[in-house]
């Protein structure tokens, strides 16, 4: 197994005040109203309601962390609604002073690009995960970017062989495994959470995410 080894997943929220500002709605509707209009409007176009990727709120990121010294797991999270960027910099300066592989389900397909998007908002710094070989000559053969390289490995995108008509979901393949998969909530019911304050819930269902992505990497390890 490569080491260190970051195995991360990130729960989101709709960025309600983005909403505001794109659609100019005013103070006197709450969140829920802002977001429960934008819906409307989506569905009376036959649209999705999935909210767009650089619309989504970085609320937790979960990580496993594996290297010599042993595993542990631990979040970042959002707790004041005022701390995203300070998340997504922690996020990035683990990065920056390990080097892990890192490895997700779809996270090159929703977790990256949200951190992205949202760090690009934020004014986030991420040198060593930007370097494509420019600072670090083994970053061009080897970087966090390139679909087909390892330093990321998006699991769900490498089993499919880079077809997204193969995808298979995390929970359904962590139950096939024999490991827990999801436990007590599900993607859709993060923001009902929030909204109750439930925050403590959320983060325990990422970390279950996680944990779930950690053990299907093992799994995954074995067979290679």
């Amino acid at each position: 197994m490569a080491w260190p080894v970051l195995v991360f997943d990130i729960e989101s929220i709709p960025d309600v005040a983005g909403l505001r500002a794109l659609r100019g709605a005013g103070a006197e509707l709450s969140d829920a109203q802002v977001h429960a209009a934008w819906v409307e409007e989506r569905k009376e176009k036959g649209q999705s309601d999935f909210m767009p990727l650089h619309l989504q709120r970085i609320l937790v990121i979960s990580a496993v962390f594996r290297n010599a010294d042993g595993l542990r797991i631990h979040s970042f999270v959002d707790r004041d609604g005022q701390s995203e960027g300070k998340v997504i910099q922690t996020f990035f300066n683990t990065l920056e002073k390990h080097t892990p592989q890192l490895v997700s389900w779809n996270g090159g397909g929703f977790d990256l690009p949200v951190l992205h998007y949202r760090g690009l908002q934020h004014g986030v710094v991420a040198d060593k995960y930007w370097d494509m070989g420019e600072d670090d000559r083994e970053f061009k053969w080897n970087n966090y970017i390139s679909r087909y390289h390892m330093r990321h490995l998006d699991l769900m995108d490498l089993l499919a062989m880079y077809q997204p008509k193969n995808n298979a979901p995390l929970d359904a393949m962590a139950k096939l495994c024999g490991f827990p998969g999801k436990l007590g909530m599900d993607g859709s019911a993060v923001y009902p959470a929030y909204l109750d304050g439930r925050l403590e819930e959320i983060r325990q269902y990422c970390e279950t995410d996680v944990m779930n992505t950690y053990l299907m990497y093992c799994r995954f390890q074995k067979m290679r």
